[in-house]
C-alpha cells in the first residue's frame, strides 16, 4: 500500500482481513503509512516519486500487488512503471489518471462520449476566465484544472466574488493546479458519490456514499477535503445507480478503452442529482477520503480478491461485491486552523474510542515518543455503524466524545440530510 492517510488506513485495515493475508501467511507493507496503519501493516520508507526504488522494493520482497492510494502518484505514472516492471498494480495509468488530474480532460471526454455534465469553458488566462463569466449566471463554479488536494473548487455567489477568486487562482493560490481554470455552470441538486471497479473492460458497482465538503455545520464555510461521510447514500436509489452506470460510468470506460487509455482501478464519480437525472460533477481516480472509510466498514467481500481481479483483467469472473445493509458513518476530527494552516503537534489520546464496533482511522498523525500527535489538517476519522443513519451517527459521535484531542475540532451534523429524510 502506497500512502499514509485515512483512506490508506481504511484500505490496509480491510486488506489485512483478506484471506490471502489473514490466513495464507501473506504480508502487507505500507509506505509511508502512519501510526494507525502500523497496527495492520509493516511500515517501510519509500519515496513514491522514485519509481525505480518502489519497483526494486517490490521485486526484492516478491510483492504480488501494489495498491496506490493517493492521486498524485497515479497522475505521476507510478502504475505504468510498476506494470512495465511486471508488477501488478491497482490504479490507472498516467494517461487514464487525467480523469482526475485535469478537469478539462474529463469535460472534453464527456463531450466526446455524450456524458451528462455541467456546461463549461476551459480557460488558460485570467482575462479569458473573466470573459467566460458572462456566459453563466450566479452562483459561478470555478475549478482549478489540476490536483489541488480536494480544495480547488470555488463557488462564487456574485460576479465580483468570482473575479476575486479567479485572480487568486491565476495568482497562484493553488500552485500549478490553478494555472488553468474551468468555469462551470452551477448545477442545482443534491450531491452523492458513486464508486465502481473496472479492469478496463468489465465494470462492477462498488457502493455509494455522501460526504460533507464544507468545514462548518449546515454546510457553511470553505471547502475541505471532506469533514465526514456516510454510506450508503440512499438518495442514490437502485434506479439512479442503474442510470449512472448506463449514462456515465459505462460510457467513460468504453471511451477510455477506445482511445487507447483503458482505465484500471476504482472510478469514483461525484454526481449531482438534478431534475434531469444524475450528472457528472467530477471523477476521482482513487477511493475518496473520507468516503473510503465508510465503504470499507460496510464491505463484506474480500477486498484483495477484487483488487487483484481488476489489476489482472478478470473482474468478469467475480460476482458483484457484498456490502452490509447497515449504515456506516465517519466523522473527521481536524486540527484547528484547517482548511487553512492547521495547528500541528497537538496531543491525542484515543482512550477507548474503538470499543463497541467503532474504528478510528488515522489520517494525519505521528508519534513523538509514546505520544500520538496531530500531523496534518484532517487528523482522525472516527467511524461506526448502525441499523440506520441516525443510529450510525449516534455511535460515531459517542466514539468521538471518547477521544481527547484539545487542539482539534469536528462538525456535529454529519449525515444531517439523510437523518431528516429518515424522520
Amino acid at each position: 500500500m502506497l500512502g499514509g492517510g485515512g483512506r490508506e488506513h481504511a484500505l490496509c485495515w480491510k486488506l489485512a482481513q483478506s484471506e490471502a493475508i489473514a490466513k495464507d501467511g501473506g504480508k502487507l507493507y505500507a509506505a509511508p503509512g502512519n501510526p494507525g496503519i502500523a497496527a495492520c501493516a509493516t511500515l517501510v520508507t519509500l519515496d513514491e516519486k522514485d519509481h525505480a526504488a518502489v519497483c526494486k522494493f517490490c521485486d526484492t520482497n516478491d510483492i504480488g500487488l501494489v495498491v496506490i492510494g493517493p492521486e498524485a502518484p497515479l497522475v505521476d505514472g507510478l502504475a505504468d512503471s510498476l506494470r512495465k516492471a511486471g508488477i501488478a498494480a491497482f490504479g490507472p495509468s498516467k494517461a487514464a489518471a487525467q480523469l482526475e488530474g485535469s478537469k478539462n480532460f474529463t469535460k472534453a471526454l464527456c463531450d466526446r462520449a455524450g456524458i451528462p455534465t455541467a456546461g463549461y469553458v476551459h480557460c488558460t488566462t485570467l482575462e479569458q476566465a473573466k470573459d467566460a463569466l458572462s456566459g453563466f449566471s450566479a452562483p459561478f463554479v470555478l475549478k482549478a484544472d489540476g490536483l489541488a488536494a480536494g480544495k480547488g473548487v470555488v463557488i462564487a455567489e456574485s460576479e465580483a466574488d468570482a473575479i476575486a477568486a479567479l485572480e487568486e487562482m491565476f495568482g497562484g493560490a493553488f500552485g500549478d493546479a490553478g494555472a488553468e481554470v474551468v468555469v462551470e455552470e452551477f448545477m442545482a441538486g443534491e450531491e452523492a458519490s458513486f464508486f465502481a471497479l473496472t479492469d478496463g473492460e468489465t465494470v462492477i458497482p462498488f457502493g455509494t456514499a455522501q460526504d460533507h465538503k464544507r468545514v462548518g455545520e449546515g454546510d457553511t464555510g470553505p471547502n475541505t477535503g471532506g469533514m465526514g461521510a456516510y454510506s450508503p447514500a440512499r438518495v442514490l436509489t437502485e434506479a439512479l445507480v442503474a442510470e449512472t452506470m448506463e449514462r456515465i460510468v459505462f460510457p467513460t470506460v468504453r471511451q477510455m478503452a477506445q482511445e487507447g487509455t483503458p482505465y484500471i482501478g476504482v472510478l469514483y464519480a461525484g454526481l449531482m442529482l438534478t431534475d434531469e437525472g444524475p450528472k457528472l460533477v467530477e471523477y476521482n481516480c482513487r477511493f475518496g477520503d473520507p468516503e473510503c472509510q465508510v465503504l470499507m466498514m460496510r464491505l463484506e467481500s474480500d477486498l484483495a480478491q477484487y483488487m487483484l481481479a481488476a489489476a489482472g483483467g478478470s473482474l468478469a469472473a467475480l460476482p458483484d461485491p457484498t456490502f452490509s445493509p447497515q449504515t456506516a458513518m465517519t466523522v473527521v476530527m481536524a486540527a484547528k486552523g484547517y482548511p487553512g494552516t492547521p495547528e500541528k503537534g497537538g496531543a491525542i489520546d484515543l482512550g477507548n474510542a474503538e470499543g463497541a464496533g467503532a474504528q478510528v482511522f488515522h489520517a494525519g498523525t505521528k508519534l513523538e515518543g509514546d505520544t500520538l500527535v496531530a500531523n496534518g489538517g484532517r487528523v482522525l476519522n472516527v467511524t461506526a455503524g448502525g441499523a440506520d443513519t441516525g443510529r450510525a451517527q449516534a455511535a460515531a459521535y459517542a466514539a468521538v466524545e471518547k477521544v481527547d484531542f484539545p487542539s482539534g475540532f469536528y462538525r456535529k451534523d454529519i449525515g444531517w440530510r439523510e437523518i431528516e429524510r429518515e424522520r
